[in-house]
């Protein structure tokens, strides 16, 4: 009966190594079945089949690219986090990118190998959706470009979908950083431009850049244990940047050792940063701020290389899900406007509906908010009921009420985020 309902169109390509059995990881539903192996790149993969399975298969495609060498355990930390889908009754797949970094096309690549081992090696599912998590939603976005005949539908949570425009701002936060602190790179250490990241050859690790963003900023401290000068140059970043003091130090992570892996692995050394004529407001002196800020323009060639495999292009034939948290400060909800936008310009604008929850989590927006999302994108696959985001907050409630998930349903219906140029200086 599955098989005869099954994702229309896709076909299961070419053939794939067959995963093998293992003990399921920490978090994985009890009753659950896994398998674990290889595809034919050697990106790990984790499958993990429910005790009563509904025919649906969630490939999951995870944020946060890793730097450095994949490692298996990634998919066990994902799947402990998205236990959800399989207490639902779909079947989970996800890949561990082979490449690791910040490459969007390879990982849409292992997105739908992964798949492709389900299908050979599993079950011939009746519906496959694709579900994108932060940086992960840029990977399903190009993998349902790439891949048009594999999804019955995408879901899209937290996600980080701005293209190469995702990544400005933190070249604004190294740039404002550097002309209040001077010391990433530190005045003594040999210079280099900040859109590179770090040199190649670089040995600093994240704990001692913690240790210099403390020195300066007094992050790692209470309040009333910051002196003056860190307490003013916080709110500096803080009020020019407009991200909060909880999260300074991870974008200045990113803006390092993500940069360095873009500058050195996908832009072939070159630019595709540019803050050239930015104007900085919000400090207590714009204009002594704007000339400390060092500026850097882009390399044309390099900006397009790294477009063109990090920007969405919008061409998506299935129905698309959004939610995002409206107060998330790693990646913006001001991104989906963005993605909007793409998606309209490409002609799919009737397929994208976009709900946002009343909440500053990134990572994980509680049990209840993931049922009602599956749920309705389900009934636009097999009934064509394109769902409302009001409808969606509705059953959020009946179903956590019913079920007992956990997390509250805080799902805004009336939000809509304003353009991403309003929160960061458009190039």
């Amino acid at each position: 009966m599955l098989a005869g309902c099954a994702t229309r169109g896709a076909d299961p390509g070419p053939a794939e190594p067959a995963p093998v059995a293992t003990p399921c990881p920490k978090g994985t539903p009890d009753g659950a079945r896994c398998l674990r192996g290889q595809d034919s790149a050697g990106a790990h993969v984790l499958l993990v089949v429910p005790a009563q399975w509904s025919g649906v298969l969630v490939v999951h495609a995870h944020g946060a690219p890793t730097l450095g060498e994949p490692r298996a355990s990634r998919a066990d930390e994902d799947i402990a986090r998205w236990a959800i889908t399989v207490k639902l009754g779909h079947a989970w797949a996800a890949s561990v990118f082979r490449q690791g970094g910040v490459a969007v096309g390879s990982a849409a690549e292992d997105s739908e190998r992964v798949r492709r081992i389900f299908v050979q090696h599993v079950a011939k599912p009746r519906r496959t959706l694709l579900h994108g998590q932060s940086w992960g939603a840029m990977v399903a976005a190009r993998a349902a470009e790439l891949y048009p005949r594999s999804w019955d539908g995408v879901l899209l949570t937290s996600g980080v979908l701005g293209g190469a425009r995702s990544y400005d701002f933190r070249l604004d936060l190294r740039a404002v950083y550097q002309a209040l602190c001077n010391n990433h790179p530190r005045p003594d250490a040999p210079a280099y431009p900040l859109w590179m990241g770090l040199p190649a050859e670089s040995k600093l690790t994240r704990a001692e850049l913690a240790t210099r963003v403390d020195d300066c900023l007094g992050v790692r401290k209470r309040p009333e244990q910051r002196s003056p000068e860190q307490a003013a140059r916080l709110k500096t970043i803080v009020d020019v940047i407009r991200i909060p003091e909880g999260s300074v130090l991870g974008h200045l992570n990113w803006a390092t050792w993500h940069f360095q892996d873009i500058a050195q692995r996908r832009t072939g050394g070159g630019n595709p940063f540019d803050n050239q004529r930015v104007q900085y407001r919000g400090s207590s002196d714009d204009a002594a701020l704007n000339a400390l800020v060092p500026r850097y323009a882009a390399d044309p060639a390099a900006r397009a290389r790294f477009a063109a495999d990090t920007d969405p292009q919008g061409r998506i034939g299935v129905p698309v899900l959004t939610t995002h948290g409206i107060g998330d400060a790693t990646a913006f909800v001001e991104l989906k406007h963005s993605f909007r936008e793409t998606m309209t310009s490409a002609g799919s604008g009737d397929r994208l509906v976009k709900t946002y929850v009343d909440s500053r989590e990134h990572s994980y927006l509680g049990d209840a908010t993931y049922p009602p999302l599956f749920e309705a994108l389900l009934a636009w696959v097999n009934r064509g009921d394109k769902p409302t985001p009001a409808g969606i907050a509705q059953r959020c409630g009946e179903l956590a009420a019913r079920d007992g998930w956990s997390g509250g349903c805080r799902f805004v219906p009336g939000f809509e985020p304003p353009p991403l140029a309003s929160r960061v200086p458009a190039r």
